[in-house]
């Protein structure tokens, strides 16, 4: 559906100590970029995955994060709902568009319309899956959308809205 192979440059922002950096790694993707406001995450990430080769750890806010080259799929589960600003989306929605290659992926995960108000004690934006799409438009077309059901480790269930999106950008 979105085209993505091992030899895709990926970027998961807000991945902190996330485990979808094993599970890249262990699929054999080589070139993976790890963006966080954390360096506590990210070094435990880095602890807990061995630091491959494969991974560039950034610690770093994804609002002034300036991207040194182009990625094939940009994955995010959980920073877009945290920017509770106009301002601070757009900024993000132009920090995207420059990362991502024409042709490259997008995968989003925000708290859905029935999710949470707050995680962690912050206020959220909370998404539905056309809000979603047409905070992306007219630059990606949107290919997929499904809601979840989070169960977090204290047994709270989130709802999250999921959007998968190819970039239409040419350049």
């Amino acid at each position: 559906m979105l085209g993505v192979t091992s030899n895709t440059a990926v970027i998961d922002v807000g991945g902190g100590a996330s485990m979808l950096v094993d599970a890249l790694v262990g699929l054999g993707f080589n070139d993976i970029t790890v963006l966080d406001v954390s360096a506590i995450a990210l070094e435990a990430a880095r602890q807990r995955s061995g630091d491959p080769l494969a991974v560039n750890w950034l610690q770093g806010d994804v609002l002034s994060w300036q991207p040194k080259h182009r990625y094939g799929l940009w994955h995010d589960r959980a920073v877009l709902h945290f920017l509770t600003e106009e301002r601070d989306r757009n900024t993000y929605l132009d920090t995207l568009r420059r990362a991502i290659e024409p042709g490259g992926a997008v995968v989003l995960g925000t708290f859905a319309e029935d999710g949470p108000e707050y995680c962690s004690g912050l206020p959220v934006v909370r998404f539905s899956s056309g809000a979603l799409s047409e905070a992306l438009a007219p630059d990606f077309e949107v290919v997929a959308t499904r809601n979840e059901v989070h169960i977090t480790p204290t047994n709270a269930r989130q709802s999250f809205t999921w959007v998968a999106a190819r970039s239409i950008l040419t350049a």
